[in-house]
């Protein structure tokens, strides 16, 4: 046998034993999520805490009027809520509209701190200086709208101890495009199943970057992270203090979502250039805090470590199938019926899991038929995140053009 078909061989199963690891951790969540509850538990005795609502918004004037309107018909007492929205570097209506709908507006101009975290961070330090009472400070999209119900499933898991808490974040309207069915399909099972599965074992579900809520100490404690990816870098600094996430599955937010790949190109080459950063600078730090608590020293759960560890690591679901095939053309080019036979299981556990998370999130059938395009979506991801992974694209924050907006 020649060097280079031993070379082959070895490389093969190296792949192989990566996916079926990564893929194995999908197939045990999605097994877990089975015995996950679908609904809060809501008490009429349970107290009803204060909240505000932190909504940064960029010349959002169109889509956040839908958001207010959400947030006003909340089934939850008026009383006990307040919506701020910070106008961030705007050149549209966004501040003045904000104002006629009765949200508490203030508005920020700073062209060398641009994006989503440097607003939070001001907003918050706005609210530090006021003392404005609340107990917990929910974080929004301004092109989102939430369940009536998001309010009484917050306020019910703060009563069950959550001091850090994540909606169902998911695709608003999916059926309208195929591009959006797809979106749709990749949260149901990050944003949905992933969850419920790791409520099962007691991990930290992470943060998604909308409906999210907060206590006021954790706030106070973590100052928020102004990176490309706040969320993560925030959820990450939470878990090595010995904090846990916990998920609100029918506390549902959903959010717009750009229809054409072009107009998504940016905001996914933006989330795939901050997760590697992370996983760079995070995964080292959490296996280090693993083996601290595995020696009975740290503040975290060695499973919540070694399952954030398995988040940085596994890659898009795009490109985990986009590493399947390649095992199975490898194999078959070698003709090995072992190589065949573990990328068809590999294959299989990830149509299960995929299929599964469109059953337990009910998503129409629109969402599925979307699914006969992923060929296209799996090469252009594929071609993204390599593009990514060579540092050939970098991308710094903007605005995601969303349906009905021109360039």
């Amino acid at each position: 046998m020649s060097f280079l078909i031993v070379s082959a061989l070895v490389w093969m199963w190296i792949l192989g034993a990566l996916l079926a690891v990564m893929v194995g951790y999908l197939v045990f969540l999605t097994i877990t999520a089975q015995f996950a509850p679908s609904r809060t538990i809501l008490r009429s005795g349970d107290p009803l805490h204060r909240f505000v609502f932190l909504i940064p918004a960029h010349n959002e004037e169109r889509l956040l009027p839908t958001l207010l309107a959400s947030l006003a018909a909340l089934d939850y007492p008026t009383s006990h809520y307040t919506v701020h929205v910070v106008a961030d570097n705007c050149s549209d209506r966004t501040a003045e509209i904000a104002q006629g709908l009765n949200a508490i507006t203030h508005q920020r101009f700073d062209k060398t701190q641009v994006g989503k975290g440097y607003a939070l961070q001001w907003l918050l330090n706005r609210l530090w200086q006021s003392e404005a009472p609340f107990d917990g400070a929910i974080i929004l999209d301004a092109d989102s709208v939430v369940s009536p119900n998001f309010l009484r499933v917050m306020n019910a898991k703060f009563n069950q101890d959550g001091r850090v808490v994540q909606a169902y974040y998911t695709a608003l309207a999916p059926e309208q495009a195929w591009t959006v069915g797809i979106r749709a399909s990749a949260l149901a099972a990050i944003h949905y199943l992933r969850p419920q599965g790791r409520t099962v074992i007691h991990a930290s579900v992470g943060l998604k970057g909308n409906g999210m809520l907060f206590h006021r100490s954790i706030l106070q404690q973590h100052r928020w992270s102004a990176s490309v990816t706040e969320d993560i870098e925030y959820h990450m600094a939470l878990i090595l203090a010995g904090e846990r996430v916990l998920f609100a599955p029918d506390a549902v937010v959903q959010a717009e979502m750009p229809s054409e790949l072009r107009t998504a190109r940016t905001q996914n080459i933006r989330w795939e250039q901050g997760r590697m950063e992370l996983g760079r600078r995070y995964v080292p730090q959490l296996l280090r805090a693993t083996w601290t608590s595995l020696r009975g020293q740290g503040v975290a759960s060695p499973l919540i470590l070694l399952d954030a560890v398995m988040e940085h690591i596994i890659p898009p679901f795009s490109v985990l199938v986009g590493m399947s095939l390649l095992l199975l053309v490898t194999a078959a080019l070698l003709g090995s019926s072992a190589g065949i036979l573990l990328a068809t299981l590999i294959f299989i556990g990830e149509i299960g899991y995929l299929l599964t998370s469109l059953v337990m999130t009910h998503a129409p059938q629109k969402v599925y038929l979307s699914l006969l395009y992923t060929p296209v979506f799996l090469l252009w991801k594929c071609w993204l995140y390599l593009r990514v992974l060579l540092r050939v694209d970098r991308q710094a924050w903007v605005r995601t053009t969303r349906i009905g907006e021109g360039n």
